[in-house]
């Protein structure tokens, strides 16, 4: 074919195909949106660097392509194929805009765009000469290969067999398909399919800005030789060095990573820490991939001030579930809480220190399923002073679950390790076990649903009351539709009880206790709830007003021969002013006859939503017998309560929840939470005031004012400077029992971060302002430096 045709598609066979001598053309249309040639966008990102030489004998060029200032954009994603597969198996597919041959020799020359396809591979160039006699191809000219593995080769020369496979290469690019790029001065693509470069970088990082400026890699290994394997996804480098910003800080000792975002096992970045309970601190973590399923992380932090402290954690995935187990431990003094270190005697206290963690969940069937935690500290201050975790109480527990379309089983227990100053072990209970199991009846019942309970619980105290408590309940519900459009909805719930109760006197406030042994009790309620919603338009939105009446009715209750456990922390709010049972558990319940009303207000417009509730209540009967004073239920007439939520797309966001004393209107709740800004750049801010008057014997319902603030300002695309504070309000006339003066910040931290998709570092300044025995008071300083795509 003379040169100058137009667009033409062949197939080449292989070298060892029978019909190697045959060609065969046809004219087709010619394909659009063609990437750009990239193997020149190999630029200051992973050009090898004029300190090469340290890393390698050789000190021969520096590849020809640079990312320069935007010329030569970042890649963008490849099609899959741009022509169709060959008939033939093992046949390449061929498309070229110029075809002819070389006078003389066997070789076919293709130009202009070309574009080669055999199975699952891709080659594009310029230019590609085809030897028929020896089955050597030349590609030249802003070639791109994609391989198997969906990896695609940049360069400006490549040499390859007739099958694709090996093949010689200089000045390339290799863009991999997760995204992280390998550039060399040269290279070689083996028969098995592997790649060797000498002379290589690599970085997993972006060389574009979210505005499309160009940008140098925030870091990148450079390597006097990389071994990449696209089976296994495997990098291997020999001779690395490790640069950040530019600048080589720290030689890499045979490193291997993975390319398809797995884990491999190696030494994560460390970690600094300064603290006034420890001293400097040095956090160093081992990450183990034991299997594709398991893996296991060693750790130790070394201090300037105390011994040293070993952890370890080890995961697992299995067929039914998975689960992890974390364990810390240490030797070093121990300071009682509300103790002074200038007591303590060097080595005085000394004990073996620790903290043990694990969790797992594991789905037996389709029905059947588990799920357990443990939790231990070796002591109150453990985890506190070593910045493990600032809880305050450490649960455990198993559950067994089972669950269908019509009924539920969970079979429980619950352990809690109190971290609590001042609140002793002995006095807070386990359970073991908690039974609960409901079923909703399939066949419906003069029209309505009927949920059936039953439940049953033990509780336990080394130093306290013991209660065990077993009930069942029935509950029938029946909602419909009046003409008018009122969503109407009646319920009657009949309930009975049994408890035993052993060691009441040991339960301090005798409103909790209940009479000592055996108890039975009995309640029946009904109920009739009217919902009312009315839609129209208004200020350019929609709005909904649902006004709603509601009336419970039930007998008197032996409320106080029962012991409190789980009902202590009652308060009128919001989300249970319209529930059948105002208190949060079984043990106590509502009786007589009340009446509840409000309504529900929402609009919505483009962009915007606002929701607001408002209600009261209204009892026909005295019920202050189980009811403390303050909280907003003791009288006939209910405290007033509401909620207000206004939001402007993802910008902003505010909620307030009150609750107004009945007679003088005065606020007994004032709550309100508001969000300000974009992912990147926001304020958050948080306030919660109760001013109850509460007895201060009743422990659960305290109290308290305090105030939250956090906040984000993102700047220069990936820096940022962060902070947050926890300020307690509370002061004596409000708890007789702080010595506050109404303004300790208790917790304080400001910091600055670089984040980007590669890399994020982070320098934190956190203020505690109070010493819990040998968690001291005082400032700490954390940096933190971390690695993306090195697969750790």
């Amino acid at each position: 074919m003379p040169p100058g045709s137009q667009s033409a598609q062949m197939t080449v066979p292989t070298a060892d195909s029978e019909s190697a001598n045959t060609l065969r053309s046809a004219n087709v249309p010619r394909r659009h949106g063609l990437l750009a040639a990239s193997a020149l966008t190999a630029a200051a990102l992973l050009a090898v660097p004029a300190h090469a030489q340290e890393v390698g004998e050789d000190t021969a060029r520096e590849p020809d392509y640079f990312w320069n200032g935007g010329e030569n954009p970042e890649p963008d994603p490849a099609p899959p194929f741009r022509i169709e597969e060959a008939d033939e198996a093992g046949a390449i597919a061929f498309e070229a805009d110029e075809l002819g041959y070389e006078n003389g020799t066997e070789t076919v020359i293709a130009s202009g765009d070309v574009v080669l396809r055999r199975g699952n591979q891709q080659l594009e160039a310029n230019e590609i000469r085809w030897d028929r006699e020896s089955g050597l191809i030349v590609a030249s000219g802003n070639v791109r290969l994609r391989d198997e593995t969906a990896n695609t080769i940049y360069t400006d020369r490549l040499e390859l067999t007739d099958e694709l496979r090996a093949g010689a290469m200089e000045n390339l690019l290799l863009v991999l398909d997760e995204g992280a790029r390998l550039a060399a001065r040269k290279g070689t693509r083996n028969e098995d399919g592997t790649v060797r470069l000498d002379y290589a970088a690599y970085s997993p990082c972006r060389v574009e800005t979210p505005e499309g400026c160009p940008r140098d890699p925030s870091w990148r290994i450079v390597a006097k030789q990389v071994n990449f394997d696209p089976e296994s996804q495997t990098v291997r480098f020999k001779g690395a060095k490790l640069e950040l910003f530019g600048a080589p800080i720290l030689p890499l000792m045979g490193i291997t990573i993975r390319t398809d975002g797995q884990p491999v096992s190696g030494l994560k970045t460390p970690n600094l820490r300064f603290s006034e309970s420890n001293g400097i601190e040095v956090m160093g973590e081992y990450y183990w991939r034991l299997a594709p399923n398991r893996e296991m992380t060693l750790g130790a932090s070394v201090y300037s001030d105390v011994a040293p402290l070993l952890s370890a954690s080890y995961s697992a995935l299995t067929e039914h579930g998975a689960y992890q187990v974390t364990g810390y431990a240490t030797n070093s003094s121990r300071i009682p809480i509300g103790g002074d270190a200038s007591d303590v005697l060097p080595g005085s206290e000394e004990s073996v220190r620790g903290y043990f963690d694990a969790n797992g969940r594991f789905q037996l069937d389709e029905n059947w399923s588990v799920t357990g935690s443990v939790r231990l500290a070796s002591d109150r201050t453990f985890l506190r002073r070593y910045d493990i975790s600032r809880d305050d109480r450490l649960r455990s527990m198993i559950n067994v679950e089972r669950i269908d379309d019509d009924s539920y089983l969970s079979i429980a227990g619950w352990a809690t390790q109190t971290l609590r100053t001042g609140e002793e072990q002995g006095l807070v209970p386990f359970a073991m076990p908690l039974v609960d199991y409901r079923r909703r009846l399939s066949d419906p019942v003069l029209g309505g649903k009927i949920m059936l309970q039953a439940n049953t619980l033990m509780l336990e105290r080394s130093d306290g009351q013991d209660t065990q408590r077993a009930f069942t309940r029935a509950e029938w519900s029946l909602r419909t539709l009046t003409g008018m459009g009122q969503e109407v909805t009646f319920t009657a719930l009949a309930r009975g009880d049994v408890y035993h109760t052993d060691e009441t006197a040991l339960t301090s406030v005798d409103f909790y206790r209940g009479n000592e042994g055996w108890e039975t009790r009995a309640m029946a309620i009904g109920a009739v709830d009217v919902k009312w919603p009315l839609v129209g338009g208004v200020f350019g939105g929609t709005q909904v007003l649902t006004p709603r009446v509601q009336f419970v009715a039930s007998p008197p209750i032996r409320n106080l021969s029962i012991p409190n456990e789980d009902a202590r922390a009652v308060d009128l709010e919001d989300s249970n002013l319209f529930a059948l049972n105002r208190f949060p558990g079984y043990d106590r319940v509502e009786d007589g006859a009340r009446v509840t009303y409000g309504f529900d207000w929402r609009w919505t417009a483009p962009g915007w939503r606002i929701n607001t509730t408002l209600g009261q209540s209204y009892r026909l009967s005295n019920q202050s017998d189980i009811l403390p004073d303050g909280t907003g239920l003791t009288s006939r007439t209910s405290d007033v309560v509401g909620r207000s939520e206004v939001r402007f797309r993802d910008f902003v966001s505010f909620t307030h929840r009150f609750r107004l004393d009945k007679d003088n209107l005065a606020v007994r709740r004032n709550e309100f939470d508001v969000a300000v800004g974009s992912r990147k750049t926001y304020i958050e801010a948080g306030y919660l005031r109760l001013d109850r008057n509460i007895p201060d014997t009743l422990e659960d319902l305290g109290d308290r004012e305090e105030l939250r603030l956090a906040g984000r300002v993102a700047f220069a695309n990936y820096w940022s400077l962060f902070g947050s504070t926890v300020v307690n309000l509370t002061d004596r006339e409000e708890d007789p029992s702080f010595t506050s003066d109404g303004f300790d910040p208790l917790r304080t931290r400001l910091g600055v971060a670089y984040d980007d998709e590669c890399m994020s570092i982070a320098l934190t300044w956190r203020r505690d302002s109070f010493t819990t025995g040998d968690a001291r008071k005082g400032n700490t300083f954390l940096f933190r430096f971390s690695l993306k795509g090195l697969g750790l």
